[in-house]
Parts: C-alpha cells; sequence; structure tokens
C-alpha cells in the first residue's frame, strides 16, 4: 500500500448532494439503504468498494455489509472474520475509541504494516490501494465500520477527497447508525456463540505475545521498542527467543501458527 496522496478534486453541487441525502435518508431500514448511501458519497470522491465489518463489547467480529463482495468473498469476508480481524488497524482503533467519526488507514497503521502477512493476504490479494472507513455505534455497545476503498490502479485519496469525505462524517454516520443501529442481521444467538479471538500460546510468556501479536500488526523492531519502552536489542532478543521457542523462521510461519 503506496500512502502517497494524489489530487482528485470533485464537489458536487449543494441541491444535487441534498437530493443524494434525501434519498439516501429515505432508504433507511430498507435494502436499498447501502446502494443509496455509496451514490451520495460517491459525489464526494469515487471508490471501488464499500464493505463494513461489526465488533461486539468482548472483541468478536460480524459480518455488517458486505453483499456486494463476491469472487473475493472468502478472501475479504471470510478470512477476516475467522480472525485476522485483530490485526487490523480499523479494529484497534474503535476498540481504544468508539466515537463517531471518520478514520484512515493510512494515519493508523504501523510502519512496517505493508511488510506483514496480514496485508498480503487481505490488501494485496484484493487489490485494496486506499481505505477510510466511518465508526458507528450500534446497540449494545456494538461498534462498526463502514469502509470506501480504492483498489487496483485506482490513486490513492487525496487531501482533497479526504476533507470531504471527513466533513460528511456526521452525517454519514448518523445514516448509517439510524439503518443498522438495531443489528438485524445478528441475532442473540449468533452473537454469544462468537468468542473473542486471542493471539495466546502456552510456550510463551506475556511479554512475548505481546511481542508476538506487535510483530502481526507489523510493527518494525523500532516501533515495538517504543511502544513496550524497550531498547531495540531487547527486542530482537524477544524475538529470536519466540522464533526458536515456535521452531519458526518467518512471519509468515508466526502467522499460520497464530491465525491460520
Amino acid at each position: 500500500m503506496n500512502f502517497a496522496a494524489t489530487s482528485d478534486i470533485r464537489t458536487p453541487s449543494f441541491d444535487v448532494w441534498n437530493v443524494s441525502l434525501g434519498a439516501a435518508t429515505s432508504a433507511i431500514g430498507s435494502h436499498d439503504f447501502p446502494d443509496a448511501l455509496a451514490a451520495a458519497l460517491r459525489l464526494l470522491c469515487p471508490f471501488q468498494m464499500m464493505n463494513g465489518f461489526l465488533y461486539s463489547p468482548n472483541g468478536s467480529a460480524f459480518d455488517l455489509y458486505n453483499e456486494r463482495i463476491v469472487a473475493e468473498r472468502s478472501i475479504i469476508v471470510g478470512r477476516y472474520l475467522a480472525g485476522a480481524f485483530v490485526l487490523d488497524p480499523f479494529y484497534d482503533a474503535v476498540r481504544s475509541d468508539s466515537s463517531e467519526r471518520m478514520i484512515v488507514m493510512r494515519d493508523l497503521a504501523p510502519d512496517d504494516f505493508t511488510q506483514t502477512e496480514y496485508f498480503r493476504l487481505h490488501y494485496a490479494t484484493t487489490e485494496i490501494v486506499d481505505e477510510i472507513g466511518f465508526v458507528l455505534k450500534l446497540e449494545a455497545g456494538f461498534v462498526a465500520v463502514l469502509s470506501l476503498s480504492r483498489t487496483g490502479i485506482a490513486p490513492l485519496f487525496s487531501a482533497e477527497d479526504l476533507q470531504r469525505l471527513k466533513a460528511a462524517a456526521p452525517i454519514v454516520c448518523a445514516l448509517g447508525e439510524r439503518h443498522w443501529f438495531q443489528l438485524p442481521s445478528l441475532s442473540p444467538e449468533s452473537r454469544a456463540a462468537s468468542p473473542a479471538v486471542k493471539i495466546d500460546h502456552p510456550s510463551l510468556t506475556k511479554r512475548e505475545l505481546e511481542i508476538v501479536t506487535l510483530i502481526l500488526k507489523g510493527h518494525s523492531t523500532l516501533s515495538l521498542a517504543a511502544v513496550l519502552s524497550l531498547s531495540p536489542n531487547t527486542v530482537k532478543v524477544h524475538r529470536r527467543q519466540v522464533y526458536a521457542k515456535l521452531n519458526i523462521s518467518s512471519q509468515a510461519e508466526l502467522f499460520r501458527l497464530f491465525l491460520a
């Protein structure tokens, strides 16, 4: 993911924007709402995909809106919900701050995020090159992120794009919360049946598990040292000990061991 910005200015007229918002508002509670909302947002800037995931207070993940994803569903949805979501910078962001707002992947991702196995499997495979998300507060402490992504050869969201989307975030969050607030696709049984995913291993100490988690999320040695208030040499020693205990030699093996 090349986190550089490009310029792509498209400003809708006030009349056109109001008509589009009116259509989205009228569609709240119906199957047409996501398409109507996406149509309004495309007046602000183009994007190739809109999808969303839902997170419970105990740290589980569920499908919010991924109806347009067909061919890559096993990659974008299935693998993500199976456990890879714990490595998502958006997941970390909403776990620490669930307030309604717009979040930007390039602002949240650790310094070595593009070198991770998670990035290779989720972003590189699906050709997502840039992503922003709107944070929605739903019932019973659930939080959702509705994402807009650019894929393939599309340019990254420019500074102007991000400014317009951020300005629209209050209305986008309000509409999204009104539509999805009661979690119509999620039964009480399915909520209770999905325990939180934990990165754990009986051979590793608490500190070593912290190291593993941060490595998988994309933190470099220097970033790990800063986050854990350790020296870079100490981090390197911990990393070597972890790999030796687990009898592995690469991050790909580490990912398969914990999140295959």
